[in-house]
């Protein structure tokens, strides 16, 4: 009896520790306007709620620097859009193309991604996530632009 309700301690000792909220990630993106004549920033935390902009701009851009907005996240807007990926001049900042441009209502993100320079697969090989703003190459995740910055 006594094993029994050892073995039952440990089970939810073990229980609330896997219970117990991680932190929440969160995007940090700009809406960029057709022709980049206006912009604004917005924070969005990785918990699934979505963050509404209050906004009628037009967006054609959004900057994604530390987070897979396109895969990782939910981009409201009045009408039909095709979304697709790109780098900016920058070579190193992803950006997400809102096709056609379109006022953007709300952007909702959830999940994690594993952070430029984080590993990509732990010491088991095990796939850990997706990079935040990169690929995985040899075990870790690297930006978009390995060569050279100017």
């Amino acid at each position: 009896m006594k094993f029994f309700t050892t073995i039952s301690a440990i089970g939810l000792f073990a229980s609330a520790c896997l219970a117990q909220d991680a932190p929440v990630q969160t995007a940090h993106v700009t809406l960029r306007s057709e022709g980049d004549d206006h912009s604004y920033p917005l924070t969005v935390p990785a918990d699934g709620k979505p963050v509404l902009t209050h906004s009628t701009l037009p967006i054609a851009l959004i900057d994604a620097p530390d987070f897979n907005v396109l895969q990782a996240c939910v981009i409201e807007t009045p009408g039909d859009k095709n979304l697709s990926s790109k780098i900016a001049a920058d070579g190193v900042t992803q950006q997400v193309v809102i096709d056609p441009p379109q006022a953007v209502t709300s952007i909702s993100c959830q999940g994690t991604c594993v952070e430029t320079y984080g590993a990509c697969f732990d010491t088991n090989g095990q796939y850990v996530g997706a990079c935040c703003n990169g690929l995985c190459i040899a075990s870790r995740c690297r930006p978009w632009n390995i060569g050279q910055q100017s």
